[in-house]
Parts: structure tokens; sequence; C-alpha cells
């Protein structure tokens, strides 16, 4: 059983995603042994706390500097003793020494299709917003592992998603998580734990 451990900052929708996916039998072989938040009082907490997941939360606000939150981190991930450690919506880069230490065992959903709209300031509504100002005809999401960049450890799976006429960035980003974030993490968890070769 692949021992998942999931990073998230906010309402934790890829995370429920993931939930649900196991809960239907369409990620096989995976557990979710727990969730860590960089915010306290996130809905993805609750999300996690509600399907019996042990829930912790490493706020950047109750540390020093980065040092400090880092080490915490690590030790929240540490202490799950992971297989996967699973980025959905963890708005936080990672240190290469976690990075190091999970070298090929961290996976992120990025809301584009890398390599563009993506890196440093890329995230949540302002890839959508970019993605708008552009005028591209096709977006979508991204599966890669993490390495020492931002967005830039190899790709596992990506999905398109077509940008219509009169498209807010809030309409934009609903779409493409419906229709690949919430598509893609899981299949893509699904495919580590049963050592699909990728």
């Amino acid at each position: 059983m692949l021992r998942v451990a999931v990073c998230v900052s906010g309402g934790g929708t890829n995370l429920q995603a993931l939930i649900d996916a196991i809960d239907k039998g369409e990620v096989r072989n995976a557990e979710i042994v727990r969730v860590i938040s960089n915010k306290a009082g996130v809905k993805a907490l609750d999300r996690a706390l509600s399907h019996g997941i042990q829930a912790v939360t490493v706020d950047r606000k109750a540390f020093p500097g980065d040092a400090e939150f880092f080490n915490a981190l690590q030790t929240a991930i540490d202490d799950a003793e992971p297989d996967l450690v699973v980025l959905a919506g963890f708005l936080t880069v990672l240190p290469s020494g976690i990075v190091q230490k999970y070298k090929n065992r961290i996976i992120n959903i990025h809301p584009s299709l890398i390599p563009s709209f993506c890196g440093k300031g890329y995230y949540g509504l302002k890839v959508h917003e970019a993605v708008l100002k552009r005028g591209v005809k096709v977006t979508g999401a991204t599966v890669h592992f993490v390495d020492e960049g931002c967005d830039s450890g190899p790709i596992l799976l990506q999905k398109a998603v077509e940008v219509k006429d009169g498209d807010t960035p809030q309409i934009l980003q609903k779409r493409v998580m419906e229709e690949a974030e919430w598509v893609l993490l899981p299949m893509a968890v699904d495919m580590i734990a049963n050592g699909v070769n990728i």
C-alpha cells in the first residue's frame, strides 16, 4: 500500500478529488496517511478530518524564518513515513533538502500546460488571468515530479482544456479543475501506486 502525504494551502479540492477516487476504487493500493497545511484553519484540513485522515498544520507565520519553517515541514512529512508526497495546491516552493530526500517521490499539480504559464508567480487565479490575457485557445493542467526548480520537474501527465469566449479567470479555473486537475491527480497517484511504467 502506497503511503501518501498531501500538502495543501487552501480549500483542498484536489485533495477531495483524490479522497473520492480512493473511496471509489479508482486509485488502487494507496492511502492518504497525513494532510499537511502551511496555513491554519483552511478547508482542506476539515476535508481530511472528516475522512479520518490525520491533519497537521505547520503554519508559516508561526516561525521566525524560513529555516525553522522548513525544518518543521520536513519533520511533519518525515513523521508520516510517506512513499509519495503530493503537492495539491501547496503554495510553497520546497527547499532542496526536502526535494533531495524525496527525490522522484514528490508530485505537483499545476493548472496549465507546462511549460506555458508556470514558474515563479504563476499560481491560482494568476495562471488563468495570464492565459486569458495572452489569448490562447487551449489551456489545461499538468502533473509533474518536483525538482529544485519551480514547475520545472519531469512531466508525468497533461490534459488539455478549451478556453471559451466569455471566460473569466474564475470560470476558467473551475473548468480546468473539473476537466483536468481532478482527473489527472488521482490518475497519477494510481499509476505510481501500481507500478505503471512512468
